[in-house]
């Protein structure tokens, strides 16, 4: 590990009217130019092209005070950054290489903006060095286009209960023309640029801790604007099957902070190439750097998950459902297949109260049978009552030997709710149990600064299959472009009825997948989730004993990331290493697709084993036929294999010595 500092300082005496800086990235190929005159404001150049011109950004403070208006730089202070971080929990590589070059300005009035440039994107942030707490009105972050523009976006749906800053996040995304998005929508970001011309530009954010979440509207012309959801000034508590807090009423600032912070990075991931999409890690790189002491308790795996299904087992000698049985038998099934965990999900307790324990139920027996197989469990919970009861359900779950919690239905991400997450975050690492968040925004980092962080939803996945035909191959080719950037995302593949366009239907208890089963054996591979959850029939699965062996010997951590073809939205190839074996996996849109994949990423001189699973000659109509097979000959470096995909299809190749 290197790291190599060059710090020049500049003072100045007097401020000069339209200065500009330049940083460039260490490859050469991005630069940011930041102008001071009346506004600050910044332009991006790729390959010496303009791809964002006339950004501006800015802190309101209620005070009246405005940050980044008529601003006077003090000093100038730049750095060159070469270093490597190992993270606590690889999801897409082992080593990451940290290397960017900085440029932090100093303004009268006790801030500072701080900007980094990548070769694979760029930053910014705003610092202060007030003595006592602020109150943050709004914040300006515009983003502007030179020339004509397309965008993914996912867009907030509207809640006739609440206002539209409540989102599970999860919807699909809308494909529009920059000029034409409608102004009334709400994006939650990561959201994706594509000029006419030039590199794709996905907009997000990292470190977001003891802020507001950044939305993304229409603004004028050719542009995105931040919009931050304003404090909560009156909260009630609704009724129905899980209880919420819903805002009522809004302060009219977003964000009352210590005077010295730093403030969430504003993320901009420049990517010439659509692999470079996938490949990308720039937001767990700006994140704070690990705060937990002590991480050896972090245990990544795969978990069973009942909830999709009902718990609609059958060939069974005992009713399924929410009792003892049910899990115990969950148990076995993992221990079979050598999945880590086995997930209680919502229903195992009283929703309002952890220690009511459901009819039927018993967590003693559960837990006891659980430790004899080797299966951990992780149960559910409702983020207000385990909010409520946080510190007595900790040790309770502690007792159990539970090593992971999901918490659901936050479905806000103003600084109320975030700061909720960190209070969770900090409690349950004092307790060692792991955090997967349901309802929740996207991870934008935090599992870097808090590594227990193992998932998290924010994503529309295979739950959606129940009720609604929006899960579809076409959808699954975007996430890894546009989603995954910002971090783990619990899709929850592993559905084991597939179906065709022509044959799906959502049908609760009954649940489909729409593509093939190879399509869900790949998604264990392509999306990154250090905590993965087969979301597929157990009673099923006993059927078919090879496929889930496969299934189970999956790893969901990887040493090495390799993207082999990407194109957005219509096929993604990639390779993963986990120790000495590779895992290939492919996938597809609704059209067919045949291609060949050189393994030249292979080491010389050795040879390989290969197993594969792969769309069966009938999977166009019938979507759980699948081919399990070892090739007859090894493999080696530079050998070239054919892949044929079905519709909605998927290809999936293990490498052992």
């Amino acid at each position: 590990m290197r790291l190599y500092l060059l710090y020049i300082i500049l003072f100045l005496g007097v401020q000069v009217h339209g200065q500009s800086f330049r940083l460039s990235s260490p490859n050469g190929q991005l630069e940011l130019e930041i102008g001071i005159g009346s506004t600050l404001h910044y332009q991006v150049k790729y390959q010496q092209r303009s791809i964002l011109d006339s950004c501006t950004l800015s802190l309101q403070l209620l005070n009246g005070q405005q940050l980044g208006i008529r601003a006077k730089l003090q000093k100038e202070t730049r750095r060159s950054v070469r270093d490597t971080i190992r993270p606590i929990v690889p999801e897409k590589r082992a080593l990451i290489p940290e290397q960017y070059e900085e440029l932090s300005l100093d303004f009268q009035g006790n801030y500072s903006l701080h900007f980094r440039v990548y070769n694979d994107g760029l930053a910014y942030r705003f610092a202060t060095r007030f003595k006592d707490s602020i109150t943050i009105q709004n914040e300006v972050a515009e983003v502007r286009v030179p020339g004509s523009s397309t965008l993914y976006y996912p867009s907030v749906w509207p809640r006739s209960d609440a206002d539209i800053y409540h989102t599970s996040f999860e919807a699909p995304y809308k494909f529009v023309r920059l000029d034409t998005m409608p102004k009334a929508d709400l994006a939650f970001s990561p959201v994706l640029l594509m000029p006419q011309t030039g590199p794709k530009i996905l907009l997000t954010e990292s470190d977001l801790l003891g802020y507001p979440g950044m939305f993304l509207q229409k603004g004028s012309g050719n542009s995105l604007r931040g919009v931050f959801a304003p404090y909560p000034a009156t909260i009630k508590v609704t009724e129905g099957e899980f209880p919420q807090q819903i805002v009522t009423e809004r302060e009219n600032w977003i964000a009352r902070c210590a005077g010295t912070r730093t403030y969430p990075w504003r993320v901009l991931v420049v990517a010439p190439n659509d692999a470079d999409l996938v490949q990308s890690d720039l937001v767990y790189r700006l994140a704070s750097p690990n705060r937990l002491v002590d991480t050896d308790w972090i245990r990544p795996g795969t978990s069973t998950e009942e909830w999709i299904i009902g718990s609609n087992l059958y060939n069974v000698p005992f009713e399924a459902g929410i009792n003892t049985n049910t899990y115990k038998y969950y148990i076995d099934f993992a221990a079979r297949f050598g999945l880590e965990y086995v997930m209680l999900d919502a229903g195992w307790s009283d929703v309002k109260d952890l220690f009511k324990i459901s009819p039927g139920m018993n967590l003693d027996t559960i837990a006891d049978y659980a430790r004899k197989k080797n299966v951990s469990l992780i149960l559910w919970t409702l983020s207000m009552t385990l909010d409520r009861q946080l510190d007595s359900a900790m040790r309770q779950f502690q007792r159990w030997g539970v090593r992971c919690i999901m918490t659901d239905f936050m479905d806000r991400d103003d600084q109320f709710m975030v700061n909720f997450y960190e209070r969770i975050a900090e409690a349950t690492a004092r307790y060692k149990i792991m955090v997967m968040f349901h309802g929740a925004y996207k991870p934008a980092g935090m599992q870097r600064t808090y590594p227990h962080l193992i998932t998290r939803e924010g994503v529309l996945g295979s739950e959606f299959n129940i009720w609604s035909e929006t899960v579809t191959p076409d959808h699954d080719l975007l996430l890894p472009f546009i989603r995954q950037p910002s971090g783990p995302m619990d899709y929850e593949p592993g559905g084991l009825d597939n179906a065709s366009k022509k044959t799906f239907r959502p049908i609760a208890e009954k649940v489909m997948t729409q593509g093939t089963r190879a399509h869900q054996l790949a998604l264990f591979l392509v999306y990154e989730s250090p905590l993965q959850m087969f979301s597929g029939n157990p009673s099923s699965a006993w059927l078919e004993p090879e496929y889930m062996e496969l299934l189970g010997s999956f790893p969901t951590t990887w040493h090495e990331t390799r993207v082999l073809q990407a194109q957005l939205g219509d096929h993604l190839v990639l390779a993963r290493r986990h120790g000495n074996r590779w895992y290939l996996a492919a996938i597809n849109d609704w059209t067919p697709y045949e291609t060949t994949v050189k393994l030249d990423f292979l080491p010389q001189g050795k040879t390989y084993r290969a197993t594969i699973c792969a769309d069966g000659v009938n999977a166009h109509r019938f979507g759980s036929d699948y081919v399990l097979r070892e090739l007859e000959r090894k493999v080696k470096a530079g050998d070239t294999l054919p892949i044929k995909l079905a519709p909605g299809g998927g290809w999936v190749m293990v490498l052992e010595e």
